[in-house]
């Protein structure tokens, strides 16, 4: 095809939202890295940076394939049709709309969404997860759930694609899978040794959440892969969402705590994002009120059941991801609205429950498979390498034991 069809101002705005997803990982680390004890600040951050490197070379290999490759029953792509980007010029062009970007393209920006997504697990186990399992783990965790989502829900051949369930930008292919995942891992994995729940660093947290909210306009609102009003529509709900979460978060932890806290503040503001991640370019600007307020109460007293059930998620990847994401799905399926998205749908409200009921059972299937692969994988990883840290390990601090590194060195 002659490079003469590409369209220079959507192709220079995907490559900007690539960009901004990409920035979303270091953003993550930083964090996850606030989060944590001093002695195991750089294991943290290191898991996040190891799958921006790692999950490239899967995605180069075959990742992009079995995602969005010629299908197989509706669940996976053929991995030899994209494999090393086999076929892929300068002047391929992707199908998937009349946006006309370069395939290569939709490529780089599909790779950011798979490295920030196995990512987002690693809160739920910190601090007692050895690397060397951590390894086996993201490369498992890719091929046997993210790589079979993308292709279900944003392939066009894919089963719940062609069944009409919608996910505009990830709440269930990012953050409910990653989210049951984590739930699953704390179950396998068990309490740490050591119970430190105080977070090291708040002013790294800010600095994690504001590169976490500003990468995420490139993350909502260039799931639409062009520009136009549905795209503008994207970019203000995820911010009007992320703000009405943090404020509903900080209103209600004051409520029951008598102080207003920092860090649920900045909780609630990514459970916010996580929430409206798969509506935001189905819904109003007043839905979007909606689901903000609904992920700040509903995220709270997920964390606060969490808390009392005695699950060891360390950094809350369930509450916020897990839940946040399932909960934007089935709000998703109560305000879709054509109005607002003539490509989409509309739900409950405007008289089409069916809408609803294909949405849950999404959420349901692709949660339950999330949960059931990850406990497995790590069953059989346990059998090759040991999964947890040794007590004494978790004492000392991973940071040493094992990367022989320490964030803040003493005498420096």
């Amino acid at each position: 095809m002659s490079a003469a069809t590409v369209n220079i101002g959507n192709t220079a705005f995907m490559l900007l939202c690539a960009s901004l997803v990409m920035l979303m990982t270091p953003g993550l680390a930083f964090f996850y890295g606030g989060l944590v004890a001093r002695k195991n600040v750089l294991t943290i951050m290191m898991q996040s940076f190891m799958s921006l490197g790692w999950t490239t070379v899967l995605w180069f290999a075959f990742g992009y394939s079995l995602s969005f490759g010629p299908d197989w029953h509706g669940i996976v792509g053929n991995p030899a049709t994209y494999a090393f980007l086999r076929g892929v010029t300068l002047h391929t062009m992707f199908t998937g709309n009349d946006a006309g970007i370069p395939l290569i393209v939709h490529i780089a920006y599909q790779m950011m969404f798979a490295i920030i997504t196995p990512a987002l697990i690693n809160g739920a186990f910190a601090n007692r997860v050895t690397f060397k399992a951590y390894f086996w783990f993201l490369t498992a965790w890719l091929i046997l759930v993210y790589f079979p989502f993308v292709h279900m829900l944003w392939s066009p051949d894919g089963v719940f694609a062609k069944w009409g369930v919608l996910d505009f930008a990830g709440g269930l292919v990012v953050h409910a899978s990653a989210g049951f995942a984590a739930l699953a891992s704390v179950l396998y994995v068990g309490r740490r040794a050591m119970l430190e729940n105080k977070p090291h660093n708040v002013p790294l947290i800010a600095l994690g959440t504001g590169l976490l909210w500003f990468g995420w306009y490139g993350f909502n609102a260039g799931s639409e892969l062009r520009v136009d009003a549905v795209t503008a529509s994207a970019f203000l709900n995820t911010d009007i969402a992320a703000s009405f979460a943090a404020v509903t978060w900080l209103l209600v932890e004051w409520a029951y705590g008598r102080q207003p806290k920092f860090v649920g503040l900045l909780t609630g503001a990514v459970a916010g994002l996580a929430t409206i991640t798969p509506a935001a370019g189905y819904v109003s600007p007043t839905t979007a009120v909606i689901i903000g307020v609904a992920a700040g109460l509903v995220c709270y007293f997920a964390v606060a059941l969490k808390n009392r059930m005695g699950w060891d998620d360390a950094l809350d990847v369930w509450g916020v991801h897990g839940v946040g994401g399932f909960l934007g799905i089935t709000l998703l399926g109560v305000f879709a609205s054509t109005a607002w998205n003539p490509n989409g749908a509309d739900g409950l409200l405007a008289g089409n429950p069916a809408f609803l009921g294909k949405q849950l059972t999404a959420a349901i299937v692709c949660s339950a498979w999330a949960f059931i692969f990850t406990y497995g994988m790590l069953w059989l990883i346990n059998l090759i390498t040991p999964v947890k840290v040794e007590p004494q390990g978790e004492e000392q601090g991973l940071d040493i034991v094992l990367h022989g590194e320490e964030a803040y060195p003493l005498g420096v």
